[in-house]
């Protein structure tokens, strides 16, 4: 006996595949590549490799069309890896005592500051959860917040603090901001 949500299961794989088929007129396949399912926008370079493909877009840094977000940048050259702890660990440390004194000061239910396993998770109850780590590889401090979402944050030398590069926010700042929306009173995180 079929379950009632087969038909929807065949028409999404219908869909599915049909997207698959049928390329996009603004891409076109990659000589190239593996597979001939691979497609590539038109406006890419595709040149072979003896060793393995490799396919680019050109560089274009005064037309933002092909922008997809902010440069890639190989933070292992700019902080080295202790430093990185350092910083990560101490701006973390700090966190944690700041917010620890603030629970003191705003009443919560199901307030819980927890430090483990080099995460910071805080827990406002149903007001939602931040979770604050360290992402090693990336040189970056990652924060999940209920009011923003998922962010990377990374060290500006000039700055001296963590940004998020996207739109340049400073990591306490968002923390300050987000925690005094929800918790209805003012922190200083700085």
């Amino acid at each position: 006996m079929a379950s009632s949500s087969s038909p929807t299961k065949v028409l999404l794989l219908k869909r599915l595949w049909r997207a698959l088929k049928a390329p996009s007129p603004a891409y076109r396949p990659c000589p190239y590549a593996a597979s001939t399912s691979t497609f590539l926008p038109e406006s890419s370079n595709c040149a072979p490799s003896p060793s393995r493909n490799f396919c680019s877009r050109p560089s274009n840094p005064g037309n933002d069309d092909h922008s997809q977000g902010p440069a890639p940048i190989d933070y292992r050259s700019l902080l080295q890896e202790d430093e990185f702890h350092r910083l990560a660990d101490s701006t973390i440390h700090d966190l944690l005592e700041k917010i620890d004194e603030y629970a003191d000061s705003i009443d919560i239910d199901g307030f819980d500051i927890d430090y483990g396993n080099e995460v910071l998770t805080l827990k406002l109850g149903a007001l939602g959860t931040f979770v604050v780590n360290k992402q090693t590889p990336n040189r970056q401090i990652w924060m999940s917040s209920p009011v923003s979402g998922p962010s990377r944050f990374d060290w500006d030398l000039d700055a001296q603090t963590w940004i998020y590069r996207r739109n340049k926010a400073n990591l306490l700042k968002v923390l300050e901001s987000e925690l005094e929306q929800l918790c209805g009173k003012p922190i200083s995180l700085l």
